[in-house]
């Protein structure tokens, strides 16, 4: 199985949709637990990360560090 990258900040694509019709959500939380946010009604949800990985599509941007 390929494992997926994600890092704080990131706006990740999940498999099903969030009840407002949004399908973009962007990380910000990262630790045990995922806590992600609805970029439409910027409702915020938090998971296990097992949870999270099973439940992550594809990541759409992602964050650029500088340095």
């Amino acid at each position: 199985m390929v494992e997926k990258k994600y890092q704080l900040n990131d706006v990740v694509q999940m498999k099903k949709p969030h009840p407002c019709g949004e399908n973009r959500w962007k990380i910000i939380r990262m630790g045990m637990d995922i806590r992600i946010k609805c970029l439409k009604c910027e409702h915020s949800v938090m998971m296990a990360r097992s949870h999270f990985d099973k439940r992550l599509k594809k990541v759409l941007e992602t964050e650029q560090q500088e340095g």
